[in-house]
């Protein structure tokens, strides 16, 4: 099945801390970031065979992913997005992600402003 459609698996809402802008007080304090992720996969192995083994190990890439975005300290939530990207393709069989993360308070007047990227694998 070559041309077969990819299957997602969502993480959404993960709420982490992170020193993440531009402004002084930014460097210094840690700040909320809500990310949510789409990892596509053909999952149709493992929807087959009920295997842990054949699909994507997602617990996982949650952990990678809180690890390094709490160690994180980028000025712009662009680049945070894009190595959250990296951190997932990581895993072969995820052939595509989208990553949104929202920094809740970043504009006055605005509940919050969020970044979204899709990548893929080379």
């Amino acid at each position: 099945m070559k041309n077969r459609r990819l299957d997602k698996i969502h993480i959404r809402d993960l709420l982490l801390r992170c020193i993440i802008g531009i402004n002084d007080d930014e460097r210094r304090e840690k700040q909320d970031v809500n990310i949510n992720i789409a990892l596509r996969a053909d999952l149709s192995e493992p929807g087959r065979t009920d295997n842990i083994d054949d699909t994507v190990d997602y617990k996982m890439i949650k952990k990678r992913v809180i690890s390094m975005v709490e160690k994180s300290s980028f000025f712009l939530v662009e680049r945070l997005a894009a190595r959250i990207a990296e951190v997932c393709l990581e895993d072969n069989r995820i052939r595509e992600v989208r990553v949104q993360v929202a920094k809740p308070g970043a504009l006055r007047f605005a509940r919050t402003v969020e970044v979204e990227i899709e990548r893929a694998q080379e």
